[in-house]
């Protein structure tokens, strides 16, 4: 919820929502590639050699690609209300749910493990969720002028994260594997990087202050590879 701080601002920039949708960008394809991947593959190796794990990533990253487009394809722009910046708002409010979910299934069995990593783990993931909260309430914000619609919706998406621990506590834990997990992560991998390079890029850049969105794509990727490195 701290990632909606910036709807509170008294006016409305334009500069702000470029920069806050490349940021997002930033932040959506550095998770992806150097956090979601990555666990993907070192899950799959558990069960498979190199290539076999491999070539599943790469199958389950194309479908979590085909089906954030076949979302974009159900949710037409000009059948949306508030138009395309709401839609990227709503798009990357559903794509962080999924991502969601896992991690707090995730962060559950390692905390219910290893204590003292749990509480490493949750740090780094409140680093990297601050930024997901910009990329939901801005766009929301600014398509609608509705503060409460961007605070619902961030809410909905930050909730998911222990709705997801619940999940392992009363029901998961014994049937969560790393083959599944796998799966999960290459699949969410692929939602978030069309969303990163389909939706948040091309919005930033529509608004043509293609200097500003070049500098917070890398701030957000900058930002994410330093809480990597710091947790």
């Amino acid at each position: 919820m701290i990632g909606t701080i910036p709807i509170f601002f008294k006016k409305q920039s334009k500069k702000l929502l470029i920069a806050s949708l490349g940021f997002a960008s930033g932040v959506m394809a550095t998770i992806s590639f150097t956090d979601l991947l990555p666990s993907s593959f070192s899950s799959l190796r558990e069960s498979y050699v190199f290539f076999p794990a491999f070539l599943i990533v790469a199958i389950c990253f194309c479908i979590g690609v085909v089906f954030s487009f076949s979302i974009d394809h159900v949710l037409p722009q000009e059948k949306m209300k508030y138009g395309k910046l709401y839609q990227v708002g709503l798009i990357s409010c559903l794509a962080i749910i999924m991502h969601n979910i896992p991690e707090g299934i995730i962060t559950y069995l390692t905390s219910s493990s290893d204590l003292r990593l749990g509480v490493a783990l949750t740090l780094a993931i409140a680093l990297h969720n601050i930024p997901e909260g910009i990329s939901i309430s801005i766009p929301i914000y600014y398509s609608t002028g509705s503060r409460k619609k961007a605070l619902l919706y961030t809410f909905i998406s930050g909730i998911s994260e222990p709705f997801g621990a619940i999940l392992a506590f009363f029901f998961l834990a014994p049937f969560v594997n790393s083959f599944i997990m796998g799966l999960l992560y290459a699949f969410i991998a692929g939602i978030m990087i069309h969303i990163s390079i389909y939706e948040l890029l091309p919005e930033s850049c529509s608004y043509q202050k293609i200097n500003v969105t070049i500098l917070s794509f890398l701030f957000g990727l900058c930002f994410m590879l330093l809480g990597h490195f710091l947790f």
